[in-house]
């Protein structure tokens, strides 16, 4: 799940929008409410967010230092307009990457996940093995040839990929998948994602790279 932070409602419902129509799911708060949802959610809803999405707007640059102390996700800050000045100062305040408008939602979700990988210091087992997994909307590859997957369970394998060093839960991974405020879907749909990726993992691959444990989740294991 991607949070856009911003002061204009037209800019936030624009990137959730956009998001959406790329199959992400997303957040948009103005400032005040970015602040009061930050200090109020579970550590499940904050563990979802995949990365932060800052507008152009005056109190900016004390964000990153409220971010840090709830979440390691990469924060992005979009520019308005072209400023040198504004730039040093964002990354001096802790913003791991700026980017231009107009800028398309798949370039923030490659630009998120170089930062994620980057801060992690990999580029993530899978890519040692037969089984290559891309971060840039590129379906997986075993053994050099791409293996098709429906957009939630390219993500989902991609999520458990990123976090492959701990155990995420069916709710974590929900809430990732779906947003923490999605009362259409319910939850159990991960249990039939995860069932179709694993199968398709393990007759391509002749195993599991997906540990599953019942009341405890699932862990990349590639």
């Amino acid at each position: 799940m991607y949070v856009v932070v911003d002061h204009r409602a037209t800019v936030t419902e624009g990137y959730v929008s956009s998001f959406s129509r790329e199959g992400f799911s997303s957040l948009g708060l103005g400032c005040n409410e970015f602040k009061e949802w930050l200090n109020t959610a579970s550590d499940q809803d904050i563990s979802a967010v995949q990365g932060f999405l800052l507008g152009d707007f005056d109190t900016r640059p004390q964000f990153p230092e409220m971010i840090r102390t709830h979440s390691p996700a990469p924060i992005i800050a979009l520019a308005d307009i072209r400023s040198l000045q504004q730039t040093l100062e964002l990354f001096t305040a802790g913003i791991d990457d700026v980017v231009r408008k107009p800028v398309h939602v798949r370039e923030i979700v490659a630009r998120s996940d170089a930062v994620w990988r980057r801060v992690n210091s990999a580029t993530g087992p899978a890519t040692n093995g037969r089984l290559q997994v891309y971060f840039d909307g590129r379906d997986p590859e075993v053994d050099g040839t791409p293996l098709p997957l429906p957009r939630r369970e390219r993500h989902i394998l991609e999520y458990l990929v990123k976090n492959s060093r701990r155990r995420v839960t069916k709710t974590q991974i929900f809430n990732t998948i779906y947003g923490i405020f999605n009362d259409d879907v319910d939850e159990s749909v991960i249990e039939g994602h995860m069932s179709k990726l694993r199968k398709k993992l393990r007759l391509k691959l002749g195993e599991d790279v997906i540990d599953a444990k019942r009341y405890i989740g699932y862990q990349f294991v590639g």
